[in-house]
């Protein structure tokens, strides 16, 4: 699979899930957490690849990029560590939609960039071959993400 398609996939993934939050009752605190927890490893083994793959082979391949990359790891940054707030914190509490919430608007706006602005230069830059490697080495990498989003490199950034 193509490096940039399986990120977009990963991005459909985690937009159905936020969906589903944003639609579950004030009260669906039982859902609410399950949706969560499933955001939580979306987008930490997401960060992960990008961050051990994809971005370095961007880099590489266009070193225009290199403005954009930064950017992304720092909202990675800011993600994983809401994330990580989110794991530990009681659906019931009364922060826990306003987290998932700011989460939720940050998300939309690193893949509103990403598959706008960044994808198709990148795209331009690597071929479909590079691609299509960078893809499998993702999707290989996907299995050995961590599960704790403080342990993905960004984090400490």
């Amino acid at each position: 699979m193509d490096g940039i398609v399986l990120l977009k996939e990963d991005h459909k993934t985690v937009e159905k899930l936020f969906k589903q939050f944003e639609k579950a009752g004030d009260k669906a605190h039982a859902e609410k957490r399950k949706i969560a927890d499933k955001v939580i490893a979306e987008l930490t083994t997401h960060t992960f690849i990008e961050e051990k793959i994809f971005y370095p082979a961007s880099r590489e391949a266009n070193p225009d990029t290199k403005d954009h990359v930064l950017e992304s790891v720092e909202e990675h940054h800011v993600v994983l560590w809401m994330l990580s707030e989110l794991k530990d914190l009681d659906p019931a509490d009364e922060r826990f939609d306003a987290k998932m919430t700011v989460l939720i608007e940050n998300v939309r706006h690193h893949v509103e960039e990403e598959e706008k602005e960044w994808f198709p230069e990148v795209r331009k830059a690597m071929g479909r071959n590079r691609l299509t490697e960078l893809g499998e080495k993702m999707e290989a990498a996907k299995k050995s993400a961590p599960s704790d989003p403080l342990a993905v490199p960004s984090a400490d950034a």
